[in-house]
């Protein structure tokens, strides 16, 4: 029996990569976004475009167009999952709203107050996603990943990005709590530098600026191969509540990148993950 995923935010960037990475491992993968035709946002992609190459890459794509700032577009997709197939295996909470001048310089205040919109579509929404998810993920060994960065750890794109990043860390570890008895693990995992959609675009508009940092990024697919490892992974368990580094944990299953390098940690220049305390308090 093939496993039922689903990834949000999964139009183009990390989202699509994930997606394409777990279609290799002949799952069905329901991808959501909000793009249903191309030109629909400045970046190529589509849920549908997503969910094609997932066919050809031997999984099952199921497109669904949902804007996970809708509560209700949200609680429809679960049900759709409920019907159709009856159980979820993995969740992937990748969807963020990307708000221009999220990487430009300077003090939040004399950015867009539109930073804030990160709060919503990237911490709000995973966690309205996991609670819609929860009934379908509890029938055992299921597997719940939230997309993170070191922007939890350290200033990053200034404190909405960074307060978002140490949120999604933060209700990771005290969702695995409440999944404990279940089965069910939960994972926040650190991405490092994506070669998205996005990115590439940076890179190609300021070489200068950004020339030495693509030999270092990583392709979207290789989260979604750290992904597909921890799900696979019989001792899955011992990764729950934890925030980890993609990287880290690529390295220790052996994992390489869709081009057979291996991504290398920026723990050292970016700091380590926040090792919380068990202490419980109901």
């Amino acid at each position: 029996m093939s496993r039922v995923a689903v990834v949000t935010g999964a139009s183009r960037g990390a989202g699509k990569g994930i997606a394409l990475a777990l279609a290799e491992t002949g799952a069905t993968v329901y991808v959501t976004g909000r793009s249903k035709n191309e030109g629909d946002a400045p970046l190529p992609g589509t849920v549908f475009a997503t969910a094609e190459e997932i066919d050809r890459r031997g999984g099952s794509g199921i497109p669904v167009v949902c804007d996970h700032s809708d509560d209700a577009q949200v609680a429809e997709l679960f049900e759709q999952v409920r019907a159709d197939e009856g159980r979820l295996d993995i969740l992937v909470n990748n969807a963020y709203v990307v708000p221009d001048h999220l990487a430009d310089a300077g003090p939040f205040w004399e950015k867009p107050l539109a930073l804030q919109d990160q709060f919503d579509v990237g911490l709000r929404s995973s966690y309205v996603s996991s609670f819609h998810a929860a009934p379908l993920l509890i029938h055992g060994g299921g597997l719940v990943v939230n997309t993170s960065s070191f922007g939890g750890g350290c200033y990053m794109h200034g404190p909405a990005y960074g307060a978002v990043k140490a949120g999604i860390d933060k209700m990771s570890h005290d969702m695995a709590h409440d999944f404990r008895p279940h089965d069910v693990a939960v994972v926040s995992v650190w991405m490092g530098l994506l070669l998205t959609e996005r990115t590439a675009a940076s890179f190609r508009a300021h070489p200068d600026r950004y020339g030495a940092m693509a030999s270092m990024a990583e392709s979207p697919e290789f989260t979604g191969r750290v992904i597909a490892a921890l799900a696979d992974d019989p001792d899955r368990m011992s990764w729950t509540g934890q925030t980890v580094i993609g990287a880290e944990v690529g390295e220790a299953f052996g994992l390489t990148d869709a081009d057979g390098s291996r991504p290398s940690s920026p723990r050292s220049a970016l700091g380590e993950p926040i090792i919380w305390n068990e202490a419980v308090v109901e």
